[in-house]
């Protein structure tokens, strides 16, 4: 780390000791630690909504791969985005599902696009994508 600044917050006691609670049963060997990354986790969520800002994240798709031609159509979607997907694992869940995840890297409307046209493809039962932070501008 750089530079250290001190500054001093004011809480309640009740809600201190519910941070206290937390920070506790987080593991936080500080209440310094535990605010940096409330912080930190603040600044990474405004990071979601600017639609032009580089992310990453991974998305997470279960689906039948015997439902048609999903299989295809799944993968024809990820060429489409192929500069978007950083890496892919794809898992045999059971005779008939599978669970694929892909490691995503763009700016916020690409992996949006990509989740959305993926997530709604007839077949797939279920879909997330999870946003996350380059590191960039992080201290």
């Amino acid at each position: 780390m750089s530079n250290i600044a001190r500054f001093g917050v004011s809480l309640e006691e009740g809600l201190l000791r519910q941070f206290d609670a937390l920070c506790l049963q987080r593991g936080y060997q500080t209440r310094s630690e535990a605010i940096r990354d409330l912080i930190r986790g603040s600044l990474v969520r405004e990071d979601w909504e600017d639609e032009g800002k580089e992310v990453a994240g991974s998305l997470i798709l279960v689906f039948d791969h015997h439902e048609g031609d999903l299989s295809r159509r799944l993968t024809a979607i990820q060429h489409d985005f192929h500069a978007c997907i950083i890496a892919s694992l794809h898992v045999h869940l059971d005779h008939d599902n599978c669970l694929e995840t892909l490691i995503l890297k763009g700016r916020v409307s690409a992996l949006r696009g990509l989740a959305q046209r993926l997530i709604s493809t007839k077949g797939v039962k279920h879909g997330q994508l999870n946003l996350a932070t380059t590191g960039h501008g992080l201290e």
